[in-house]
């Protein structure tokens, strides 16, 4: 299965958190059955808030990426066509950083790992892994 891991989950994972921020999404990170991506829309949000000084992403972006890279994460780009699909989407989240990603997993057949309580409700390609 292929899993897109949504900004803060990527976080989570890369340091060391996950296990206490989102348990329930240790197994389908572990699995190696499973393709784990990252979008390039979740470099740009930690490029962008870690740069407003937002707490929850205290993180150098560049290692961020070159890390998620070295483990063997895949990056998924933004096409025309993932921009494309956000205007179907229901208004259910505002935020367009998680709305890229949503429209990425609907796309590219993937399943979106989420700590986000309002993206978990979109239906179809989205996991809820928060507690």
């Amino acid at each position: 299965m292929k899993i897109i891991l949504d900004t803060h989950i990527l976080l989570w994972t890369a340091s060391g958190e996950l296990f206490q921020k989102a348990p329930k999404a240790v197994s389908y990170i572990e699995d190696g059955k499973n393709t784990l991506m990252f979008s390039s829309a979740s470099i740009w949000e930690v490029v962008i808030k870690s740069g407003l000084g937002r707490p929850d992403f205290i993180v150098n972006p560049t290692f961020l990426y070159n890390g998620l890279l070295m483990a063997g994460y895949q990056e998924l780009p933004i096409t025309g066509r993932h921009s494309l699909l956000v205007s179907t989407l229901p208004p259910i989240h505002k935020d367009p950083f998680d709305r890229i990603l949503l429209a990425q997993s609907m796309y590219e057949g993937a399943t979106l790992l989420t700590s986000d309580r309002i993206l978990g409700q979109y239906l179809g390609s989205v996991v809820y892994v928060g507690e």
